[in-house]
């Protein structure tokens, strides 16, 4: 069945927080970020123009489990398919966003993987990020068997590279690491040319504090990428993030990117808001505990006033379940008073 784009909405206002990531990934999509992404990741970019990546990136770009839209221009996004990478018996990975770059005159394609990841504490997700991100390769790798190679020509397997968005350094942790293949002679001398570099992972940590809404301002990043990175996901309002990725970074705002930054900053604000009234919601439910529980202890104190001034004695009231404490708070306060 077919969604319609107000059902679309309808179930995407169900989970801020989910459509929040999902519109992240749409906006990394958008080619203009891409290109950018490339060339500060993937070394085959790093000495082109911006204007040349964007005409090395196939019409394949897939983002999470539904094919993108059609009728998008070049500067926008393009239509896919399924972003699912499918062998029996070993279950199904969805890719955040997954496409394919080809330098003509090197006659070179190369498959690109990337995610875009919140935490990479071992200890929230279960396990190292390095290790999926290196699953994640190997799968791109033995995917390619009947679709890029047939048979045993293994030298016809395309480079694959998996670039991680990270969002959760710290303020001095803003960097770019590359995890890869390191061939070394281990005994004697026998040289060899040949490059092992068809599998490489790329983590980029952008800063979590990286915007306003926390009231401390952090040094901007030094590196071109991930500055820009940190402003597309900041908590600023949408006309100025707008205005400094066009102004700064050179971007074009087409009508597709505009819209999706402005998405994002409506998400961003709805969860803040809706965490602003869950807190306060949760502040006054304890808040009427704690006064609940306050008003039964002094309730308490002033039964145990009423029996001493009726000369009830000290062990016949705690005979009643009142304790130590009570009784001498409770006398304490009648001396305090007489």
């Amino acid at each position: 069945m077919i969604e319609t784009n107000l059902a679309q909405t309808v179930n995407a206002t169900n989970d801020a927080g989910s459509a929040y990531d999902t519109n992240v990934k749409y906006l990394l999509a958008d080619k203009q970020i891409l290109s950018r992404i490339l060339k500060y990741t993937v070394e085959e970019f790093r000495d082109m123009e911006i204007e040349d990546i964007l005409g090395c990136i196939g019409d394949d770009i897939e983002i999470g489990t539904r094919p993108v839209d059609a009728g998008l221009s070049n500067l926008g996004r393009v239509k896919g398919t399924m972003t699912e990478d499918n062998i029996p018996g070993e279950g199904i990975i969805f890719y955040d966003i997954r496409f394919t770059v080809y330098l003509k005159e090197k006659e070179m394609k190369i498959l690109i993987n990337i995610e875009a990841q919140k935490s990479t504490d071992s200890g929230k997700l279960g396990y190292h990020l390095e290790n999926r991100i290196v699953f994640y390769l190997a799968r791109m790798i033995s995917a390619q068997k009947q679709t890029e190679f047939f048979h045993s020509d293994f030298d016809n397997l395309k480079k694959v590279r998996s670039i991680w968005i990270c969002m959760d350094s710290k303020e001095t942790e803003d960097s770019i690491e590359e995890i890869g293949f390191d061939r070394k002679t281990v005994f004697g001398n026998k040289k060899n040319s040949y490059h092992t570099d068809l599998m490489k992972g790329i983590i980029v940590n952008i800063r979590s504090g990286a915007d306003s809404s926390s009231g401390k301002v952090i040094r901007k990043s030094k590196n071109v990428l991930i500055a820009m990175l940190e402003e597309l996901v900041s908590n600023k309002d949408a006309s100025e993030k707008k205005r400094i990725l066009a102004d700064e970074y050179g971007m074009t705002m087409t009508a597709e990117l505009e819209r999706r930054i402005q998405i994002m900053c409506n998400w961003s604000e709805s969860i803040s808001e809706r965490a602003r009234i869950e807190g306060k919601t949760e502040g006054r439910i304890e808040g009427r505990i704690e006064g609940r529980i306050e008003g039964k202890i002094e309730g308490r104190i002033e039964a145990i006033e009423r029996m001493i001034r009726a000369n009830i004695t000290r062990e016949q009231i705690l005979s009643m379940g009142y304790t130590e404490a009570e009784y001498e708070k409770a006398e304490s306060a009648l001396y305090a008073n007489a």
